[in-house]
């Protein structure tokens, strides 16, 4: 897989690991595949690497890192049509300057109907964007930058962006922010300008114990505190750069941010937390990390796992591993995880799987309770064709359908949109 300049240097780094042994093979649970759209690599997308979204209509969205009529990347759309078939429109091409290059993230909505997101490239110092898509009567979208980074107030966003109640939008950013990338801040002004601030930079000093570039987005709790993952920092000599934390930014009344590690991986209890958390009905935070774990997939380092932090009555936070990857089950998981209305919890893996595919093209994975603990069932195997290394997790439809996308090997296949039909 072949990506060029700054984007391609991070990715490459960080995700592109191959496996090299395959220790078991599971069975697969009976599901049916289907590819909804295969990108060409030209003018309608490449490498797709991020969750998509509904509609109302039933429509999807997302976005690709490259590709379009510049190769800077696309935001699409998907229609479902009749008999079953789906029709890709291209909200908007990237033509890498100012209007922001390399979307790694996915898009969200506001209530009226605008698209928001960001770019790992672009803008005036090529550090980045935050971007808003507003629909016209005639069915095109126009762009407008809300905020270009310039590296004070961070570089190179890779996460997505979320609300809060008053319309502020929040995210990370991988470097910049005065240290090895922050959380940021985005509030919109009375003129239609939006004003930037750093909630927290990371590894302040050289002092990376709380945690290094984040690549993850952010969630809320009720009380309006963030949380989120560092890919790097943490306990030192930990793997390159420490094997990241899960954190927590308390919001106090006077406007300020605290930070708190609440846990740091070591690399067996996990490595490298790429993805966002989710929270469920009882406070319980869940991720993944794509490395950790005692199966020797990597240079010994692990397939990677799947994460419970529990909080603790008298204060602070205890890990529980719901699983751990052995490259047969899957590898790499650097997507997040969701719920299903029976709490069951489903994502992907970068790669791993089915051992003809060299390294493991990924998989779908579902986790379900089993006798007090958590039993893996993959629900497909990823080949060569149509479909390769799926790097976001998935969403559900109305009907509980399964949809994501793959990267593809860059070569045959550059990614594409599938669904998965229990």
């Amino acid at each position: 897989m072949s990506r060029n300049g700054k984007f391609g240097t991070v990715v490459s780094a960080l995700l592109v690991i191959f496996i090299t042994a395959v220790l078991v093979t599971p069975g697969a649970a009976r599901s049916k595949y289907k590819t909804l759209h295969r990108f060409t690599g030209g003018a309608d997308g490449r490498f797709p690497s991020s969750v998509l979204i509904f509609d109302q209509a039933g429509n999807l969205y997302g976005t690709t890192a490259s590709g379009g009529s510049s190769n800077r990347g696309v935001v699409f759309k998907l229609m479902p049509k009749s008999g079953g078939r789906w029709t890709e429109h291209i909200l908007y091409n990237f033509a890498g300057g100012s209007d922001g290059a390399n979307p790694c993230a996915g898009v969200v909505f506001d209530g009226a109907g605008n698209l928001y997101g960001t770019t790992y490239n672009g803008g005036p110092d090529d550090d980045g964007t935050v971007f808003k898509l507003t629909p016209n009567a005639d069915g095109s979208w126009s762009e407008i930058v809300l905020y270009s980074f310039t590296g004070d107030y961070g570089a190179n966003p890779n996460a997505g962006v979320i609300f809060d109640a008053a319309g502020s939008l929040y995210s990370t950013t991988y470097n910049g922010a005065g240290g090895a990338g922050g959380v940021f801040k985005l509030t919109p002004n009375h003129d239609g300008t939006w004003s930037a601030s750093v909630l927290y930079a990371f590894c302040p000093r050289g002092n990376c114990s709380d945690g290094a570039s984040p690549l993850g987005g952010l969630i809320f709790d009720g009380a309006g505190n963030l949380y989120g993952t560092t890919a790097q920092g943490g306990v030192p000599g930990c793997y390159m750069y420490g094997c990241g934390v899960v954190f927590e930014l308390t919001h106090h009344s006077d406007g300020s941010w605290t930070e708190s590690a609440l846990h740091r991986f070591n690399g067996v209890d996990g490595n490298q937390p790429l993805s966002s958390l989710v929270f469920d009905s009882a406070g319980n935070l869940y991720g993944t990390t794509a490395l950790g774990g005692n199966s020797p997939c990597y240079e010994g380092l692990g397939c990677g796992v799947v994460f419970q932090l529990r909080p603790n009555r008298g204060g602070g936070w205890t890990e529980n591993i719901l699983h751990m990857f052995n490259g047969g089950d899957g590898a790499e998981p650097v997507g997040g995880l969701i719920f299903d209305t029976a709490s069951n919890l489903y994502s992907t893996t970068f790669t791993g799987g089915d051992y003809f595919c060299a390294g493991g093209c990924g998989v779908v994975f579902k986790l379900a309770h089993s006798k007090g603990g958590w039993q893996e069932t993959v629900l497909h195997y990823f080949f060569d064709h149509p479909g390769t290394d799926p790097q976001a997790g998935v969403t559900f439809d109305a009907a509980g359908n399964l949809f994501g996308t793959t990267l593809g090997d860059g070569s045959t296949t550059f990614g594409s949109v599938f669904e998965i039909t229990p």
